[in-house]
């Protein structure tokens, strides 16, 4: 399975030709299990203006594989940050953390472009190599 974050579908929905982006072509294309979550799902739908575009872009995501953030990894997602924090290292939004730790719950690949989630494998073996 595969989360994919915000980050690659901004880009995919704004049709840009980006490396992250051709990889979740290419994972739509071989039907692949591709995965969200609430936090990815609100980002990419907050950003949307036009309510066609916007009603459009929902009912594709949510028919995706919807991970269920459990309240362990709410606590998980903060403790990610606190460590990182310890460590001298600042992620720069706490949704990435949620995120890195719904993945590393569900043993999902991660497919994004974003350099908190490359901060945060350095101490947490979030799988991001496809």
């Amino acid at each position: 399975m595969i989360l994919v974050d915000t980050s690659v579908w901004i880009d995919f929905f704004n049709g840009k030709e980006l490396p992250h982006v051709a990889t979740l072509e290419r994972l739509i294309a071989q039907e692949a299990e591709i995965a969200i979550c609430g936090v990815i799902l609100t980002e990419v739908l907050q950003g949307i203006a036009n309510d066609k575009e916007h009603k459009l872009t929902q009912t594709y995501l949510q028919a995706l594989v919807m991970l269920e953030i459990k309240d362990a990894l709410w606590l998980y997602a903060a403790e990610i940050y606190r460590n990182l924090r310890k460590k001298g290292l600042t992620v720069r939004k706490i949704n990435d953390c949620i995120i890195a730790a719904t993945a590393l719950h569900y043993d999902c690949l991660l497919l994004h472009n974003d350099k908190d989630f490359t901060t945060i494998q350095l101490h947490y073996p979030l799988k991001t190599k496809f």
